[in-house]
């Protein structure tokens, strides 16, 4: 697959991910808010144009690289594709967790993270609420990330499909049913764990770091439940209304560190 063609089936999926979020917000809200939509769609379409500038099918052509080499786990050993998807699956997503857990603890990655706290609603558009200086540092982190496990490019396409629509499904502005839920929690993220995750309270801020597994936050101890029953109050301590695009973007060199 070319670095063309991947980028074609990658964006379908962002679409069909967000559509499907937004479909779950319309069957089941929590608080039927539109959100910042606006804001979050011209940040999205900035990082888009910054990242399609440095790299376009980089993970695509990093995992093509590692495989003619040789390099990384997955290619070290002849194993079943289900073994090399969970490996895989696993491995990035915990990637993942380490990194928004270091975008909490490290000022200096909080000033860009907190852009995307700074929503004050909690919709599937907030998704894609994030500047462009936090993805610029986390490409290269995920690009060694699929060198080192040696991820083929059908699974680091699988990956990014997986990632996109959980990403989307647990920024809903979406109520589960309760015994769905909590079955569900005790595997992966569900909109109320991360909604938590999205609170004004520190406490509640500083909590369920993960995307696809809520496993990994089990495992090292930043787990705090939450149901989809439960109020939480959604943005930053600091700030008492919504950004535009342009403070947005400026809030990196403003704002209180409320990592831990």
């Amino acid at each position: 697959m070319s670095e063309a063609e991947y980028q074609v089936v990658k964006s379908v999926g962002f679409v069909v991910a967000l559509i499907f979020a937004i479909g779950l917000q319309s069957v089941r809200p929590h608080s039927g808010l539109r959100g910042n939509w606006r804001v979050n769609i011209v940040l999205w379409a900035l990082n888009a144009i910054i990242l399609g500038l440095v790299c376009v099918g980089c993970a695509c052509a990093v995992s093509r690289w590692a495989a003619t080499r040789e390099i990384g786990l997955l290619n070290q050993f002849d194993i079943s594709t289900g073994i090399g998807f969970a490996v895989t699956l696993l491995g990035m997503d915990l990637v993942s967790y380490a990194w928004h857990r270091a975008n909490h603890r490290l000022e200096f990655l909080w000033r860009f993270h907190q852009v995307h706290h700074s929503d004050p609603s909690f919709t599937a558009t907030t998704a894609l609420r994030f500047h462009f200086g936090e993805l610029l540092m986390a490409l290269p982190l995920r690009l060694v990330a699929v060198a080192l496990l040696g991820v083929s490019i059908p699974g680091v396409i699988a990956f990014e499909l997986i990632f996109a629509f959980s990403n989307f499904f647990e920024h809903g502005d979406i109520d589960l049913p309760r015994s769905f839920e909590k079955v569900m929690a005790t595997a992966f993220i569900t909109p109320a764990l991360h909604r938590r995750h999205h609170s004004r309270e520190l406490e509640l801020l500083n909590s369920n770091y993960g995307t696809i597994f809520s496993i990994w936050d089990r495992i090292f101890g930043s787990y705090g439940s939450s149901a989809s029953d439960d109020q939480i109050e959604i943005g930053l301590p600091e700030l008492q209304h919504g950004l535009g695009p342009l403070d947005a973007i400026m809030l990196p060199t403003k704002g209180v560190f409320l990592g831990r």
